[in-house]
């Protein structure tokens, strides 16, 4: 019988009709085999290609991912179908079959289940008798050459019911693709004994050892996933809360509960009806998101990349409403399900723990004091009971005989522990209307939140709990704004709920002492701090106001002047989360995009702080905040830029740095180089002393400076001017090129080009003049190899290049010509840019500060559009944040002044704004 869409793609297609054409072929080919063999592949590819893009047309219709995935499937079912009927009647044809020429023709893996998606492998067993002929095999290997030449790809297998159940043994993949057998045609008798043997001889003996196997597999696939279901490109088969969790969970509960249909598991009491209906929604809306990203790539392409999710979002219907972008309110949707996913997961290992089949959980790392599997009262409190070592409720009125035990169950959690028992977590979800104003300006509730947030043990997990319970953004319905936005730029790798999330879980590393090697001093000043309580409230808020049209730090500098009170802070205190969420970007685009050797940066950003306990909370919160933002994004280079931030501060808001201080640590400076040059002449150090001016000696350390000093002479040595040299920094994840040559305009346009011709990028630069014209220049690279060695021959073709690009070997445009296309990622996104032209950032230089959307050769254009207004660049600082490029350049006139003409600083402006429009290019 016809599932209810394959009856309807059965009026589009005929079996009976297909099969009468391939008769009616094989009356005008007989005797021609080949030809006979061309017409029904022909036929069949045409059958095929109508279908599927009748099933597109429908899809693009009514959406339903399950019956697309059905429909396909039957459409298969139908082709293998014909396919098997051309050969057993026109191939290899039998009369009278003996018992040896039988065979079943099964569907497994995922399409035994019924479902395909558009770019799916399709996975066939033909099973044979025990005894058979030469028969099977042949009209197997003809079978699978129509199916090749129609394009699908097939992963298939011969065997016998012996052979299947002994791989079976041995090999979980083999099992589980068994498991999902659905018979197409053939011998059913056949079929229906290797289904009653495998549950015989196989599942009912090995439930425990299937479901360890299963959940290893799982806790496998989602670490090489990246183990986050709010990653915001997820992989929609593989990714925590894809369809191979849906797909585990149901194989887990089927070779338990011995059911054969998702639906059973209401009846075997696994699942509510409601669990269920979640069930198969959350199968339906990832099914259609699959499908759809299938047929727009034409690929089996399983990963939701930013230049796919818009026009997904499209495709499946979804419109611009409520502030929010048709492709953010499609990605929330996928993150909501994701987290549906996890709660039936969750329901279903519970389950499975009761009966003995897994491991007992634990919250967290740490380990559960309570491991008996009885009920057990919890000390203090008699609503509460351990369960199978999980916290549960001690009966089904606890929530609503006291609203404040919802907050209480994971404050027990977090001070014992313990994991949440599913059963608990389904009370609270049946009474989440409880958390209401009322409960919302308890004072006990909110105590008892504010003690979980800034717990030492595991505030992240804890939270995390909430979050998925549903708890928290009703508590905090400000979190429940944010809850699975999904920020549609490249930079921030998670949705904006767990964003706060992890940066609570950073921030708790740090007050534990952990990760030192990677930020030593947020580790060294966190003891000494004297508002941890609003640090951590601060962190947990900062971007609680993103997604609307106000700027989010304003706004959530708002919010936090109404929480702190209901929370119970002090004025105090809400002061200083309200000023730390105001602040929270500053001090990292202080340091990734300011000149922090130029006085006045230091002073501004000093008059921002105003304290030394404001700087610290900044810091530390600021280091929590990058590391939030996804793998990769926090490097040493981005520490060692805080940190020499924080020192130039720290001395200003201490009384120094005035210009006797100034005079004074040149003077150091020098002298401390004098002291490392202790194998040079007197004479010599002080003719290399008075070639640089006194910016060099105040932004440059110790080491750079003796590297300098030598390479320096080296180059003076050879009787050169061009000479360039590399380092490698493996803590702060960075390569330096030095290079001293002629200083001109147009120099720092030639190094930045040549970078960009060898696929360098860059993080920012330090350019320094000598009295006698020469430019001692140090670019700083992003790092690409791990060991040295590999890093150093790179940073070799590197430096080589840039000789060429200096002496004229090579023609520039060109070289960065092959490396600018803009990358299929990037075109999703629009940056709108700007130009900001400010006198006030600096004493001595104009600061100009460019955004927009990043590519390959942009520096290098924006570089070459600033020489060619006969600007001096004295320094250039580049960020770039996901799709989005930050780089502010230092610059003056050829006479060294600011640019102080309106007319010019418009020209100035104009220029750099055509060079996104791609008129400005090199060429």
């Amino acid at each position: 019988m016809l599932d209810k869409p394959n009856r309807e793609l059965h009026l589009v297609l005929d079996r009976m009709a297909l099969e009468a054409e391939i008769d009616a072929l094989a009356l005008e080919h007989e005797g021609h085999a080949d030809a006979l063999r061309l017409a029904v592949v022909t036929l069949l590819k045409t059958t095929l290609r109508d279908g599927r893009e009748t099933i597109r047309t429908w899809f693009s219709e009514d959406r339903l991912g399950t019956a697309c995935a059905q429909r396909l499937s039957w459409l298969e079912d139908e082709i293998i179908r014909a396919s098997y009927a051309y050969v057993t009647r026109y191939v290899y044809t039998t009369h009278n079959p003996t018992a040896g020429e039988r065979m079943a023709v099964i569907a497994v893996g995922g399409y035994g289940r019924g479902t395909l998606a558009p770019g799916s492998d399709i996975d066939l067993l033909f099973l044979l008798p025990a005894k058979q002929t030469a028969w099977g095999e042949s009209v197997t290997e003809a079978i699978l050459y129509v199916l090749w030449d129609l394009g699908q790809k097939v992963g298939h297998a011969t065997r016998t019911i012996d052979e299947c159940l002994r791989l079976a043994r041995g090999d979980m993949t083999i099992r589980t693709a068994l498991l999902e057998a659905r018979p197409i045609l053939g011998d059913m008798g056949l079929a229906a004994e290797l289904a009653a043997r495998f549950d015989r001889e196989l599942v009912q003996l090995t439930a425990a050892e299937f479901v360890a196997a299963k959940l290893a597999e799982r806790d496998e696939r989602l670490i090489k996933a990246g183990n986050s279901r709010y990653r915001v490109e997820p992989n929609v088969k593989e990714g925590k809360g894809g369809l191979r969790d849906l797909n585990t969970l149901y194989w887990i509960a089927k070779y338990v509960y011995r059911v054969r249909d998702a639906a059973d598991l209401v009846e075997a009491g696994l699942f509510t009806r409601r669990e269920y209906r979640q069930f198969t929604l959350a199968e339906d809306f990832l099914w259609a998101t699959r499908c759809a990203l299938h047929f727009l790539t034409r690929r089996p392409e399983e990963r939701l990349t930013f230049d796919t999710q818009r026009e997904i979002a499209t495709f499946l219907g979804y419109a611009d409403r409520g502030g929010l972008r048709g492709v953010e309110r499609f990605m929330k949707h996928y993150f909501l399900v994701a987290k549906d996913v996890g709660d039936l997961t969750a329901i279903v290992c519970a389950a499975l723990e009761a009966r003995q089949e897994k491991p007992k959980a634990m919250l967290d790392r740490f380990i559960a004091p309570f491991r008996r599997s009885q009920r057990q009262a919890l000390i203090g409190t008699k609503d509460f009971v351990i369960e199978t070592g999980r916290l549960n409720v001690a009966n089904d009125q606890v929530f609503a005989r006291d609203p404040v035990n919802l907050i209480r169950l994971f404050h027990l959690a977090d001070l014992h522990s313990l994991a949440l028992h599913p059963d608990a977590m389904r009370l609270v979800t049946r009474s989440l209307k409880l958390v209401n104003a009322a409960l919302r300006e308890n004072a006990e509730a909110n105590r008892l939140f504010l003690e979980i947030l800034t717990s030492r043990n595991a505030p992240e997990t804890v939270l995390r709990r909430m979050n998925e319970a549903g708890v928290l953004g009703r508590f905090i319905p400000d979190f429940g704004k944010v809850v699975a936005m999904m920020q549609f730029n490249m930079y921030h790798r998670y949705t904006v709920d767990e964003h706060l999330l992890r940066s609570v879980g950073e921030l708790a590393d740090i007050d534990r002492g952990e990760g030192g090697d990677e930020h030593p001093l947020v580790n060294e000043i966190m003891p000494s701090i004297q508002n941890r309580t609003a640090l951590y409230v601060a962190t947990f808020l900062h971007d609680i106001a993103k997604g609307r049209p106000e700027d989010h730090s304003l706004a959530g500098a708002r919010i936090a002047k109404k929480l702190g009170p209901r929370l119970g802070l002090t004025p105090a205190q809400t002061d200083t989360v309200s000023w730390l969420i105001e602040q929270h970007l500053v001090m990292s685009m202080t340091a990734q995009s300011r000149d922090i050797s130029d006085r006045k940066t230091i002073e501004t950003f000093a008059g921002t702080v105003q304290t030394l306990e404001r700087l610290k909370l900044l810091l530390i919160l600021t280091v929590a905040d990058i590391r939030a933002v996804g793998p990769g994004v926090w490097n040493g280079w981005k520490g060692q830029l805080l940190r020499s931030l924080f020192w130039e501060t720290e001395l200003v808001l201490a009384g120094g740095h005035s210009n006797v201080d100034r005079r004074a640590s040149v003077q150091l400076s020098q002298d401390e180089l004098r002291a490392g040059l202790s194998d040079w002449s007197k004479a010599e150090v002080d003719a290399y002393v008075a070639r640089l001016y006194p910016p060099y000696w105040l932004k440059v350390d110790l080491p750079r400076r003796l590297r300098h000093a030598r390479f320096v002479r080296a180059v003076r040595e050879r009787g050169e001017t061009l000479g360039t040299e590399v380092a490698t920094d493996a803590f702060r994840g960075v390569t330096e090129l030095t290079i001293l040559a002629p200083d001109h305009p147009r120099l720092l346009s030639i190094i930045t080009g040549a970078c960009a011709a060898s696929g360098a990028n860059i993080v920012d630069a330090q350019i320094n003049t000598t009295t006698d014209g020469l430019a001692l220049d140090t670019i700083f690279v992003s790092r690409e190899f791990p060991q040295d060695e590999d890093e150093l021959r790179r940073a070799g073709r590197i430096a080589q290049a840039m000789e060429q690009a200096l002496t004229g070997t090579i023609r520039l445009p060109d070289a960065v010509a092959k490396r600018s296309a803009i990358k299929p990622r990037q075109k999703a996104f629009q940056v709108a840019p700007e130009v900001v032209v400010d006198n006030e950032w600096s004493n001595r230089h104009t600061v100009v500060e460019v955004w927009g959307l990043d590519r390959p050769g942009l520096l290098y254009d924006l570089t070459t559009a600033i020489s060619r207004l006969n600007l001096n660049i004295a320094s250039a600082h580049i960020a770039t944040f996901g799709e989005k490029a930050v780089d502010v350049f230092y610059v003056t006139d050829l006479t060294g002044a600011k640019i102080t003409s309106l007319q010019r600083q418009d020209s100035i402006r104009s220029n750099l704004l055509a060079v996104f429009r791609g008129e400005g290019k090199s060429g």
